[in-house]
């Protein structure tokens, strides 16, 4: 669902008592309220709260290479640089700050169930019918953390010239992913990963973008089982997998 952006020009034409017309013309507030969310506030580095947090899931996906950025509502230095490579991704002032600007380009990406445009719940769900549950972690977390991957994903599609990214997989339940053969730990039963193809790009290419977009686990082209798809997912930022999770990174084929 798409919205009717902020700031558009709203003319009424006015009859006056001697039969004149006359124009009003009024400019609506930018950004004024959204479907999703709504920030009310400008943030900066030094501001914290729900809101930011709230910023920072949508930001995700411009950490720079090799990062990623903590979804903690603490507005820090990375937060800043995370925002400034959003701001200048979509042509805006990349000056670190949140405002009306940042709001409105968010909202027009953005549809009424926080989902980014360009990606769905139902194609992060393997398991259509079954909903969010079955994997290692509550439905609610696994709902909450693809829609993490969903703005990075987002991310990765806007870098990649804004061509179409199609997730063959997704969240898995345990008995999902052992049809599959998937490993018994896998990251798609958290709901933090997703495999990409696309009839635009390159598996590399991909693959090769995806350093930058906050995956911190990568693997493609060139490691086993990959050869037709792109596997991303968050592991670093998983806290309920028992693993110290850092980032793992494998296309050989792809120089990665």
């Amino acid at each position: 669902m798409r919205r009717t952006q902020a700031g558009c020009l709203i003319v009424a034409v006015l009859i006056a008592v001697l039969g004149t017309p006359v124009l009003a013309v009024a400019t609506a507030s930018p950004a004024a309220a959204d479907e999703c969310y709504t920030w009310t506030r400008t943030l900066s580095q030094g501001t914290s709260g729900a809101d930011v947090r709230q910023l920072q899931i949508r930001i995700a996906g411009w950490p720079g290479y090799h990062s990623c950025l903590a979804i903690d509502g603490a507005f820090g230095p990375a937060t800043a640089t995370a925002l400034k490579r959003f701001q200048s991704a979509y042509g805006l002032v990349a000056d670190g700050i949140a405002g009306s600007a940042t709001y409105s380009k968010i909202y027009a990406v953005q549809d009424a169930d926080c989902t980014p445009a360009h990606f769905s719940y139902a194609e992060m769900d393997d398991d259509r019918v079954g909903g969010w549950s079955g994997g290692k972690v509550s439905a609610t977390t696994a709902k909450a953390n693809a829609l993490r991957q969903m703005w990075k994903l987002e991310a990765l599609r806007h870098a990649l010239g804004n061509n179409p990214l199609v997730v063959t997989s997704g969240f898995r339940s345990i008995s999902c992913n052992n049809s599959l053969g998937g490993a018994s730990n896998s990251q798609h039963l958290y709901g933090m990963a997703a495999d990409l193809v696309s009839s635009y790009v390159s598996l590399c290419r991909i693959a090769q973008e995806a350093r930058y977009h906050g995956f911190s686990g990568i693997f493609g082209p060139g490691y086993p089982g990959h050869g037709d798809h792109v596997h991303v997912d968050s592991r670093a930022e998983n806290d309920d997998d028992g693993i110290a999770n850092g980032f793992s990174w494998s296309a050989p084929n792809c120089g990665i």
